[in-house]
Parts: structure tokens; C-alpha cells; sequence
């Protein structure tokens, strides 16, 4: 797994993994190739022992373990496509006399996102953050001189199981209208019975222990290279988490890829077999659609569609877009290599 998890920050290029390649230059750039993200939303609860654990069962009729576990669940699961460079794509821009290519611009990883044309601005994914947790009461600010004194841990235990009792027997006989000091109104009523509560949890805790959850981000990343069927993804694991693939304590998550054979042509690429007058040495991706399906074993989680790079062909921008005629600026995804804009206009 932990493979799968270093893979998260190559997989939206932010590591600067082909700088330094040396075949890349001021005008060589990589096509992207599409990988997918799958973003895991994972709850991990912590459950410690309480002080009188061992005495749980004796004085509140309720066993309760002894050590400490964690646990962990899957709360939800996203998937983002994403472009990392394809190092099998890699071309030259013919940035001469002959062109009208004053610029190309590329990412960290040397991928192409635009020629005469700042790229789009992509914000950055803000990093997770859990929500903060609230401050969880000391049991000991409301153990009585009496409890505080005793001389053991057992007689600890048996005072204090008395002072829930009797906190329980206060609350009903306030919720009864019987006791011998009476709210003298709703609000009173609702003030008294919390610090009633906020007084028990905290002398309970002290039998039955605390458990503190903790939300995390696990990321997952895959690069489909061909349709499978059921390939294994991930294991996770309710005692440990996302775990090795090999490892069988954890669940298996497969998945499936379909290439959906749907390729959209684009007019102002030269097509298969024609000849591309004054080739510029722009390249793009056509896309291909895919769905992609999800599995928890054998149940069904979810199913996307997507454009990949590798479901689809590359084909160069026709030559004469970068004639000296031309002005001509090109946006691409820095996803899937497809035009996202094109614009163009006779200069002057």
C-alpha cells in the first residue's frame, strides 16, 4: 500500500518528475496520460480503556474490553481523474522562421498545457483537513474527597458506580417532578438535567473507557492501460486500514475499466493517413470514453464515466493553424491532451 499512497502526489504532477529529463528542452513536451484518483474518506475510531475497566461488569453489569483497539471504516469514496506525463508521447515544437509559435507552456512534469496562450489556471486542491474535535471532560473534576481518598482502586470504583446511581436517581426524579428541589422552569429544568448527564458520561467513562474518532484522507491511484475485469484495487481492513494487496486480512475493492470505443474527432487536427502541410510539431489527444466500475467484493459501489488519453489516439494540429498568417492559441487539458480552446485569426 505503501506504493499506492506515494503514487498520490506524482499523480496530478506536482512532483517535477521529468525537469531534468534530458529530452526535454525549451521546445520538446510530453502528452498526458490519464490516471485515476480515488480519494478515501476514512473514520478511525480509537476506543482506550476506562481506569475501572476491570470492575465495568461488577458495579455497572457491562464488560467491556480491557485494551486498546482501532478501528477503521470507509465513509465514502471519490474518484478525479487526473494527467501525469506519458513519456511514450513526447514531441517537438517547430518554433522557427516558418511558424508562429512564440510560446508553449508546460506543467512541472514537461506536459504540454498551451502554445501562444497562458494555460488555464487550475486551483490547487486544498489539503484535508478534520474537523476539530471538542474537548472531552476529566472524569477526576467531579470525583467526590470521599472517592479521591479511598484506599484502593477497587473501593475507587465502588464509590464511584454508587455516585452514578445516584446522579441516575436524581435525574428521574427531576424528569418525575419528585424531587425535593424542583426546576422552577423549563430552562432551570434543561440546565440541571445536562450538568446531570455531563457528570455521568464522565464518571462512566471511567468503567466503559472513551473512544476518540479521527477522520482521515487515504488516496488511492490506479493508470488504466487496457479494460480489465475485476482487477484487485485495494484492501482495506476494519483493524488496520488500507493494507497491502497481499495482505487477506483486509476486504478486497476491485475494479473494472471499459473502453467504450467512443472517440470525438476534432476539425482542426489532420486525421489518419492525411498529410499535414507544414507540420508545426503541435500533437494532441483525442480522448476515448471509459467507464469505470467499482466493487466491494461483489457488491457494486459505483460506476463513472471518463475520457482517457489512452482510450483514444493522438493526432497533430493541422500545420497551417501556425502559418505566419496565423495567430493561433491552443489551451489543452492537462488531463486528457484534448483542445479545450482553439483560437484564430488572420494577422495584419
Amino acid at each position: 500500500m505503501k506504493k499506492m499512497l506515494l503514487f498520490a502526489a506524482f499523480c496530478c504532477g506536482i512532483l517535477s518528475t521529468y525537469a531534468d529529463n534530458p529530452m526535454i528542452d525549451g521546445s520538446s513536451y510530453f502528452l498526458p496520460k490519464t490516471a485515476l484518483r480515488f480519494t478515501l474518506l476514512v473514520e478511525k475510531t480509537t476506543y482506550k480503556p476506562g481506569e475501572f475497566s476491570q470492575y465495568a461488569e461488577r458495579y455497572l453489569k457491562k464488560p467491556v474490553p480491557n485494551e486498546e483497539q482501532k478501528t477503521y471504516r470507509i465513509l465514502s469514496i471519490k474518484m478525479t481523474p487526473c494527467g501525469i506525463a506519458d513519456t511514450t508521447k513526447i514531441f517537438k515544437a517547430n518554433i522557427d522562421t516558418k511558424h508562429n509559435i512564440s510560446s508553449i507552456y508546460k506543467n512541472d512534469n514537461g506536459v504540454l498545457l498551451a502554445v501562444n496562450d497562458r494555460p488555464n489556471a487550475v486551483a490547487a486542491e486544498a489539503p484535508f483537513k478534520a474537523a476539530p474535535k471538542p474537548a472531552r471532560r476529566n472524569p477526576y473534576d467531579y470525583l467526590s474527597q470521599e472517592i479521591l481518598s479511598a484506599g484502593n482502586k477497587s473501593k475507587m470504583a465502588e464509590l464511584t458506580a454508587e455516585e452514578i446511581y445516584d446522579i441516575r436517581d436524581s435525574r428521574s426524579q427531576i424528569t418525575k417532578g419528585q424531587a425535593e428541589n424542583m426546576p422552577t422552569d423549563g430552562q432551570q429544568m434543561r440546565l440541571m438535567l445536562n450538568n446531570l448527564n455531563t457528570q455521568e458520561a464522565a464518571l462512566v467513562s471511567l468503567f466503559n473507557g472513551t473512544e476518540d474518532i479521527d477522520t482521515l484522507e487515504t488516496i488511492v491511484n490506479y493508470v488504466p492501460e487496457k479494460p480489465v475485469e475485476r482487477e484487485l484495487l485495494f484492501r482495506f481492513s476494519k483493524y488496520y486500514g488500507c493494507v497491502d494487496k497481499e495482505d487477506l486480512s483486509g476486504s478486497p475493492y476491485y475494479i473494472d475499466i471499459y473502453d467504450e470505443h467512443n472517440v470525438p474527432s476534432n476539425s482542426a487536427t489532420v486525421g489518419k493517413g492525411e498529410k499535414n502541410k507544414n507540420d508545426s510539431g503541435i500533437w494532441v489527444n483525442l480522448p476515448g470514453k471509459m467507464t469505470v466500475n467499482l466493487y466491494q467484493g461483489e457488491k457494486l459501489l459505483d460506476s463513472y464515466e471518463t475520457y482517457s488519453a489512452q482510450f483514444g489516439r493522438t493526432e497533430p494540429l493541422m500545420g497551417e493553424l501556425f502559418s505566419k498568417k496565423m495567430e493561433t492559441k491552443v489551451r489543452l487539458s492537462p488531463v486528457t491532451g484534448n483542445v479545450e480552446s482553439i483560437n484564430t485569426e488572420l494577422k495584419k
